[in-house]
């Protein structure tokens, strides 16, 4: 199931991040993608902030892994842009983030491919006439959440266009 969403422009986007951390369970893998610009931190940062975060929430871009913890949940927002080859996540302790549960973001997951699990939400931004355009694939587990995410948005007055 994919959800095709319109944001017209930032608060939009700002609303997708708010409406996924309200319907997404606690333990749960987002892959972010999208061209360099297109807004996957934006979706992220809005998303960690409706979760409860304070403060600065740094793009992950150089250190690779930001981790929060907020009303007794992890959050976990990573950056895979400057990968060369997976192995280097890998190298870093990757399977340590994995092996517990936690509300995961990752950008660029094309460049961990091997060392990442499967994505529970597949999230693709890109850049539209006005705005951004985003493609939600739920896996199978998730497929319940459609309508849950879907009211979610339309409260945040985003258009929904459901397809199989």
């Amino acid at each position: 199931m994919q959800l095709q969403l319109t944001l017209p422009d930032e608060s939009f986007s700002m609303g997708l991040g708010q409406a996924l951390s309200q319907a997404l369970p606690e333990e749960c893998t987002v892959f972010m993608r999208g061209q360099l610009g297109v807004g996957k931190t934006t979706v992220v940062r809005a998303a960690l902030r409706s979760l409860g975060v304070d403060g600065a929430i740094p793009s992950p871009t150089y250190t690779l892994a930001e981790l929060y913890s907020v009303r007794a949940r992890e959050a976990q927002h990573f950056d895979l842009y400057r990968l060369v080859d997976p192995e280097e996540f890998e190298l870093i302790g990757a399977r340590d983030f994995f092996g517990r549960p936690a509300l995961r973001f990752i950008e660029w997951p094309e460049n961990g491919e091997g060392v990442l699990p499967e994505p529970d939400v597949d999230i693709t931004l890109s850049v539209a006439d006005r705005g951004r355009e985003a493609a939600i694939v739920l896996n199978e587990k998730l497929e319940g959440l459609k309508d849950e995410l879907s009211n979610s948005l339309f409260e945040k007055r985003i258009q929904v266009v459901l397809k199989k």
